[in-house]
């Protein structure tokens, strides 16, 4: 009977961990996908940026919005100086989006005219089965 307890509670801890590294492959997967897309931001290739981004992002905005919406947002802001990783969290709702997976990553970031920022940036597994932006604000 112990042995039986023991290789049930053995197999959760196993399922759960399984899980929990399946959501870490999917973060960095987001992480990944959101670090490309914020190199073209960076360098203000505000187009290739809007045709890289989920159908969902492309949907709410159009291509001329987001150019002159980012251009205004960031080019105040100066370059870049750095990034790091703050948080990432997988989930499968977000205010506003449909249901889907999602990823919210926050960055703290430094820019030449802003010492102190935050970026969040929200990829999500789009129709074509690749991480793609669908949301990006800066605080």
């Amino acid at each position: 009977m112990r042995a039986r307890t023991l290789f049930a509670s053995l197999l959760a801890v196993g399922l759960f961990v399984a899980g929990a590294r399946a959501e870490t492959e999917k973060e960095k997967a987001a992480i990944a996908s959101a670090q490309s897309w914020l190199a073209l931001v960076d360098a203000g290739k505000y187009a290739e940026s809007w045709n890289e981004a989920a159908s969902f992002f492309k949907g709410a905005i159009t291509q001329q919005q987001w150019e002159q919406a980012a251009a205004g947002v960031r080019q105040p802001l100066g370059k870049l100086v750095s990034r790091k990783l703050k948080s990432a969290t997988y989930t499968t709702s977000v205010p506003g989006a449909p249901d889907g997976q999602y990823v919210i990553i926050q960055f703290d970031t430094t820019f030449a005219n802003k010492k102190a920022a935050v970026e969040t940036i929200t990829p999500m597994l789009d129709k074509d089965g690749k991480w793609r932006v669908s949301g990006y604000f800066i605080k």
